[in-house]
């Protein structure tokens, strides 16, 4: 059975720090034998196919491969298409975020991260608004990202247990991975 997912890498090609050309963490994801590997945008975003369901146990093996292979050390969250989906239709500020570049979506490790954030998820951050599902995490900035406090705080609370990409991306993803289904 074929299975898609969406690797996720945390803080690649932001400034000039951790530098990843795509075609090499394609060919690293390739290597890995994964197949339909594509990547999109220059973020470290690489949808794939797999035989094996397990998600973790891919996010792992990209990893330690990004860090042997490529030099990089970055955290690498793996979801599947189903999930992307998931967030797709449960998104809570659909009729909020007029901005897609300020609505962000944080991906988790597992739901337990999420969990854990109860009280942050739970506070008044108007006019900003956050709401979790499952192990993601909506984060509506109508004023900046840069700027939010929703989004500085939960960067001190998750620190390097969390990826974020906005609206627009999660988009993309979601019809590439379709493609590939």
């Amino acid at each position: 059975m074929k299975h898609v997912f969406v690797a996720l890498l945390r803080g690649i090609n932001v400034g000039k720090a951790k530098r990843v050309a795509m075609a090499d963490l394609k060919a690293l994801v390739a290597d890995l034998g994964y197949r339909d590997v594509k990547t999109l945008l220059n973020s470290g975003n690489v949808v794939f196919s797999s035989t094996k369901a397990d998600g973790a146990a891919a996010a792992r093996r990209i990893e330690k491969g990004v860090a042997d292979k490529l030099g990089v050390t970055s955290r690498v969250t793996v979801v599947s298409a189903d999930e992307i989906a998931a967030a797709i239709a449960k998104n809570p500020h659909r009729r909020i975020a007029s901005n897609p570049s300020r609505h962000l979506v944080a991906f988790f490790p597992d739901d337990a991260a999420v969990k854990a954030l109860g009280p942050f998820v739970k506070k008044k951050w108007a006019p900003e608004a956050v709401a979790a599902s499952g192990r993601v995490l909506f984060l509506w900035c109508p004023d900046s990202i840069l700027e939010s406090p929703a989004f500085t705080e939960l960067a001190k609370l998750a620190k390097d247990g969390v990826t974020t990409r906005n609206w627009a991306t999660v988009e993309k993803l979601h019809a590439l991975a379709g493609s590939l289904s």
